[in-house]
């Protein structure tokens, strides 16, 4: 059996960016190892960084997810009772605004910003039941 233990974004910069989330999303460190790799508690899984050097020793060529480029093929979701206010302290913390808080036909809220590295987060209030 398998189960989903973590995404791993490769930046520029990790400490950075692992500060950018905390500031931004509220998530506290989980483990760190110097400037290479870093994991945020998020739940049940973790959300990790790590040094772009890393993605390049593990997979080879790629491409870099870079704030001035369109985002990756991906997001990263995060639930929130009050997808405003997590908006506003995200793009307070220097996400930049895509899309602001919206009700979905089915009654879900979201919004869309970007982190510093130009990484795609939705924030969204839970889906029923």
């Amino acid at each position: 059996m398998t189960r989903f233990g973590y995404t791993i974004l490769y930046v520029a910069d990790a400490p950075a960016t692992v500060a950018f989330w905390q500031a931004a999303f509220g998530m506290a460190l989980r483990f760190a190892h110097e400037a290479e790799y870093a994991e945020l508690e998020t739940g049940g899984t973790a959300l990790a960084f790590a040094a772009e050097a890393t993605a390049t020793a593990n997979a080879g060529a790629y491409r870099a997810n870079r704030p001035d480029a369109e985002p990756a093929g991906m997001e990263i979701g995060l639930l929130t009772d009050d997808v405003p206010a997590a908006f506003a302290k995200a793009t307070s913390a220097g996400a930049v605004a895509v899309k602001p808080p919206t009700t979905k036909p089915w009654g879900q809220v979201v919004a869309y910003v970007r982190d510093p590295n130009g990484v795609l987060v939705e924030l969204c209030t839970p889906m029923g039941g």
